[in-house]
């Protein structure tokens, strides 16, 4: 048996709907050509359609390493790499108390990494109305609806901070206003 037999292996799993047994076929290809940064690439992708996201990082690393020139190599391992991120910023949100500072680095990171990750966009967002910093959390609300016009959380965020930014500052508004007489 060679790569490309396991290769075609792979693509009949993913049509049969068995991820599991593609990823197991793209490392069989991988194992028969360790040196085909494609194999590496393919079996990444799928590992991360799979929520396998440790796995994709490895395989997306190791097809950058491969073939460095390969942009969409270098984009894919950048995505991976923000839902990692992502991943990491939830774990430190849901800590006792949780760590807002360390999740707003990882989140910023992920929104770097990949610009058109809502997942980490609404996390930010999120994050910032919970900190009281309505400015921010619109910026990035707004920015996941310009990515999703018709993401209702995105849509429904905006909105809530928007409208607690306006309170906020007719709050401040009133107490520094003296009245004309």
């Amino acid at each position: 048996m060679n790569g490309e037999s396991s290769m075609k292996k792979a693509y009949e799993a993913i049509l049969n709907g068995d991820y599991e047994l593609a990823v197991m076929r793209f490392e069989e290809a991988i194992a028969l050509a360790p040196q085909e940064a494609d194999y590496h690439y393919k079996c990444s992708i799928t590992c991360a359609r799979s929520g396998k996201w440790p796995k994709a990082l490895h395989y997306a690393e190791q097809a950058v390493k491969l073939n460095g020139d390969h942009e969409e190599y270098h984009y894919h391992l950048q995505t991976v790499q923000a839902k990692l991120l992502s991943q990491e910023a939830e774990a430190l949100l849901a800590m006792t108390p949780p760590d807002s500072e360390g999740a707003i680095t990882k989140l910023r990171l992920a929104v770097h990494l990949d610009p058109l990750s809502l997942e980490a966009l609404l996390l930010l967002g999120a994050l910032y109305e919970s900190l009281a910093d309505y400015e921010q959390a619109a910026e990035f609300a707004k920015e996941a609806i310009r990515l999703d016009p018709q993401h209702s959380a995105a849509r429904r965020l905006y909105a809530d901070v928007t409208r607690k930014g306006r309170k906020q500052g007719q709050g401040s508004n009133r107490r520094n206003r003296r009245r004309n007489r």
